[in-house]
């Protein structure tokens, strides 16, 4: 169980696509198998699934179904997807992946070229002519490419609002002349870029729920409390140019892209104004990636860690129990668990929730002892010294790769004599390659008793403890 968790830095320049709980688009029947005036809607719904992908249904006559995927193909993919908004699909599903629907299930054996303009343009049985049951609904997987200048046909008349809206850009700007100091920049004004112009958020219907959305896409764990009477005042004294929609998120997301397009907070098309209201305002507290010092409030030794990951903020999922450390299963792993984790660790939501093991597997301890007891040391650290027989594994998980220098000294508080001390000190050089280590060019008594004790005497002054076994860089 792997995960790549949104740091402040990941997410300027990014597409966002605001939609709501699923995409549901216009569609005009042609002559092919259908009644020439219908009108049919599809969505992607689903579990488990991002915006741009879900089980495939059609909206016909009032009422919702499925499509069947007898002889369903990409190429039928392709159709609905564009009809939705998206450039391309990438992929789809048999077999209900996204969890078998109800009702209808409105066409069965679809077959498209991929040139027609809609899903009800492709050849089939007819609608509701099928033999399948909800075990064979199809899910599709689009592209995240929009088409440019996409826009719906939102006149049908049901009850959920047939709106997705295109934003090209999201940020945290910063309006209080301490915030312009701060960096990263946590507090300000959240505001959207649509069609090359910045607009502001209405807090009206605004909650604390989309604030944390908001804070956790821009890599930061959580908000905190601002000063409103100061924001009110600035509000007053300038004018905006606010956005027509509100938002509506659960918290739990990874980025607003996932959360629901709230409606218009204004019927006119012209200036957009926010009675009574003013400006959306967040103030994000900083994770552990910026904290000036250890006083920052996050545990000096988590519980959690990331591990095998190429940059930070990703990795092996990593738990600490009983004084060791173990990897978690993959089953169920999803983005709203990863977020957990990467708020543990000071970041903001998940970015990715990995499975497969693809930034590698755990390691467990590999070593033969028979019935010396687990002996196991920290670079750095003494041996307990409780068997007759030292048969030692040395911890190296929080070592850098590289080159080191690794050294025994036996009996370090001399408290058995030996007869000659020229064999107490065994050096080696040591190559760390992160899946290998091995040692070369080992050699005893080159370190005399008497450096050793002087070495532990400034070792005593200074409150520093002298190693068994230790790794030098």
């Amino acid at each position: 169980m792997d995960v790549r968790c949104f740091f402040s830095r990941d997410v300027w320049g990014v597409l966002f696509i605001y939609s709501c709980s699923f995409c549901q688009h216009k569609i005009k029947q042609t002559k092919q198998k259908q009644e020439k005036n219908d009108i049919s809607t599809l969505r992607l719904v689903g579990q488990k699934r991002k915006h741009n992908e879900g089980r495939l249904e059609v909206f016909y006559q009032s009422e919702w179904g499925t499509v069947c995927d007898d002889d369903f193909s990409l190429y039928s993919a392709h159709v609905a997807c564009r009809e939705m908004g998206y450039e391309e699909a990438v992929s789809w599903f048999p077999g209900s992946k996204y969890g078998k629907g109800e009702g209808k299930i409105w066409l069965d054996n679809v077959h498209c070229t991929g040139r027609e303009a809609t899903l009800a343009a492709c050849g089939s049985n007819g609608w509701g002519v099928s033999d399948c049951k909800h075990t064979e609904d199809v899910g599709v997987i689009c592209s995240e490419q929009r088409i440019p200048g996409f826009k719906l046909d939102d006149s049908l008349p049901n009850q959920i609002e047939q709106m997705n809206v295109h934003v090209e850009d999201v940020r945290i700007r910063p309006i209080l002349s301490a915030s312009r100091k701060r960096i990263p920049i946590t507090e300000g004004y959240v505001e959207l870029k649509e069609r090359g112009s910045w607009k502001q958020i209405c807090d009206k219907n605004w909650n604390i729920r989309n604030t944390r959305v908001i804070c956790g896409m821009f890599g930061f764990p959580a908000d905190k409390k601002y000063n409103v009477k100061v924001y009110r005042m600035v509000a007053n004294r300038r004018k905006h140019r606010y956005w027509a929609y509100s938002m509506d998120c659960t918290g739990t997301e990874a980025h607003i892209a996932s959360c629901k397009l709230g409606g218009r907070i204004s019927k006119a098309r012209g200036n957009i104004t926010c009675e009574n209201g003013m400006p959306v305002v967040v103030s994000c507290t900083p994770g552990r990636a910026f904290a000036p010092s250890s006083h920052s409030g996050f545990q000096k030794h988590p519980l959690v860690r990331l591990k095998g990951g190429a940059k930070t903020g990703e990795g092996r999922v990593e738990v600490l129990m009983n004084g060791e450390w173990g990897t978690v299963c993959d089953d169920q792993w999803s983005l709203a668990a990863a977020s957990v984790v990467c708020r543990e660790l000071g970041f903001g939501s998940a970015k990715e929730a990995i499975t497969g093991a693809r930034l590698g597997q755990g390691v467990s301890k590999q070593y033969e002892c028979a019935n010396f007891g687990e002996q196991g040391i920290t670079v750095g650290c003494f041996d307990v010294y409780r068997h007759d027989i030292d048969c030692q594994w040395i911890d190296v998980t929080d070592l850098k790769p590289g080159d080191y220098l690794f050294r025994i000294i036996v009996n370090p508080n001399f408290e058995v004599a030996e007869s000659d001390f020229s064999n107490n000190v065994m050096k080696c050089n040591c190559k760390y390659e992160v899946h290998r280590i091995w040692m070369y060019n080992c050699h005893i008594g080159e370190w005399s008793f008497f450096a050793f004790i002087r070495k532990a005497i400034r070792r005593i002054f200074t409150g520093k403890k002298t190693p068994s076994v230790k790794l030098d860089n």
